[in-house]
């Protein structure tokens, strides 16, 4: 194995500090190295929102995404700033928040994520546990138990429609 790079971006109420939270300490879990780095603006809902992963069986010499392999764009804005960072990497989006641009050969998968976050969760706000799924899957570098036990630590009122969630987008998601 070697270093894995997801970047997830949207705005402040999203989840995007939960998915990389959750995603770091699941890898941790697995008996991996991981770091996350958290950044957004001076707004706490609405603004812009950046987590960084990091993931490898090695020591992490910098905890900075610079090409990731995977890109979550949780929104318009996120995937207009930061697609230019995905050389050959996979992009995840939500067709019903982000319209997709050009790419310059990154490969890019449309996960309904709202939607299906409504279908198995009941509330659309698990979107963000849908692209945890699909991006777990895509690493495919632990079971995806890792991934719902992160969540039930951080999300514990929350936890099991995020869980049936984070199922529903590991098991749609396909390559």
């Amino acid at each position: 194995m070697s270093r894995h790079e997801v970047l997830i971006s949207g705005f402040g109420g999203q989840g995007v500090a939960v998915t990389g939270r959750a995603l770091g300490s699941a890898a941790v879990s697995a008996g991996l190295r991981a770091t996350m780095l958290l950044s957004h603006g001076t707004e706490t809902r609405g603004g812009y929102v950046r987590s960084q992963v990091v993931i490898s069986d090695e020591s992490i010499d910098s905890p900075v995404v610079e090409n990731p392999d995977i890109f979550c764009a949780l929104s318009q804005a996120a995937y207009t700033r930061f697609i230019h960072l995905v050389s050959q990497g996979v992009v995840f989006y939500d067709p019903e928040t982000a319209t997709p641009g050009p790419a310059s050969g990154a490969r890019l998968v449309a996960v309904p994520a709202r939607e299906i976050a409504l279908e198995s969760a009941g509330n659309e706000r698990a979107a963000n546990s849908v692209m945890l799924g699909a991006v777990l899957r895509r690493l495919n570098l632990f079971p995806v138990k890792y991934g719902m036990q992160a969540l039930r630590g951080l999300l514990p009122r929350h936890a099991e429609s995020n869980i049936r969630a984070v199922r529903a987008g590991y098991l749609r998601y396909m390559e």
